[in-house]
């Protein structure tokens, strides 16, 4: 029997943060004076933190001080792989945009981010009321450890998310969840609002390939990735396509493997989340498919990411075979 609540992860950040910044805050404004970057030479931008392009680490543990802040005193750059410096107008995969992103909601509303967000998605903003299920601890423990050995790992709850950043606080990226029915509900009001339209636009590129709109990443065509498996999906194919898979007795058959450098771009855009889910849209017809998953394997460990992309490409490699 499936499990009837889902972390939605970093789909916050597509559902909630994006449409709320898109509807409320303007593009491009600079912010640094607002947000305590007085020493930053770069204009920082509402458009750059949509798009992951100003600049930012991937990740820093959520400490309660502002962000610049904590910048500015340092962290192990290097040390893991999201313990990167980035560069402005590169994009780089980023948490701590959003919460960014979240910080100037609130400055700008008057409103906690949590029922801002409830209200504008119909999501479950954390403190849920029924817990999901549990999940192993992921690599952001050894994350924070890394980089504040002195400071306490925040506590699990069970009706807190399983990202510890999100657990301690840290908006705008994480923190809502969904039943199958309060995400279909949710993606259709996220459809007509005609916000993913404004979303999946060109913006930014990363070093790694990828391609950046404001809040959707672009799909990219090459072996082993979900462009080049979306692309068999014939063209005027419309509507909402929710795949719901809660526990699963067995690992997934191993997916095409990925190829480094990425081919062209797909008519799809996409995020993904890391308990699991996935959306995917294509802005010509409105066709839109979304995955609820969850991330836990057979024998209750975490699957790491490349079992994750085998269980998200069975999913979706069925859909596209029902498509055609």
């Amino acid at each position: 029997m499936g499990v009837p609540w889902f972390d939605l992860a970093s789909l916050a950040k597509p559902l909630v943060t994006a449409p709320l910044a898109l509807a409320k805050l303007d593009l491009d404004l600079d912010r640094r004076e607002q947000l305590g970057f007085t020493a930053r030479v770069e204009p920082l931008t509402v458009r750059q933190l949509l798009s992951h392009s100003a600049g930012l680490p991937p990740w820093l543990p959520f400490t309660g001080e502002p962000l610049a802040q904590q910048l500015a005193r340092g962290f192990p750059a290097g040390a893991h792989p999201k313990l990167v410096q980035g560069t402005p107008g590169v994009s780089l995969y980023s948490d701590l945009g959003y919460r960014l992103l979240a910080e100037l909601l609130e400055r700008e509303t008057g409103r906690p981010f949590a029922s801002l967000g409830a209200e504008s998605s119909g999501l479950a903003a954390a403190p849920w009321p029924t817990a999901p299920p549990f999940a192993p601890q992921g690599p952001d423990a050894e994350m924070w450890r890394l980089a504040e050995p002195g400071r306490p790992f925040p506590q699990r709850d069970p009706y807190l998310p399983n990202d510890a950043n999100a657990r301690a606080g840290m908006r705008g990226h994480a923190g809502f969840a969904a039943s199958p029915s309060s995400m279909k509900d949710c993606l259709r009001r996220w459809l007509a609002s005609g916000v993913p339209v404004r979303m999946a636009v060109d913006t930014a590129s990363g070093a790694d390939g990828s391609r950046w709109g404001l809040g959707l990443q672009r799909a990219l065509r090459g072996a082993g990735r979900y462009g080049e498996l979306l692309a068999a999906v014939p063209p005027g194919i419309s509507g909402l396509h929710l795949l719901v898979q809660g526990h699963k007795q067995g690992l997934s058959p191993v997916a095409p493997a990925l190829d480094d450098a990425p081919g062209g771009t797909s008519a799809f855009w996409f995020h993904l989340g890391f308990t699991g889910p996935a959306l995917f849209f294509r802005p010509e017809d409105g066709l839109c498919i979304a995955i609820l998953a969850h991330r836990v394997g057979p024998s209750g460990a975490l699957l790491d990411a490349e079992q994750l992309r085998a269980r998200r490409w069975e999913i979706l490699a069925a859909e596209v075979a029902r498509l055609k």
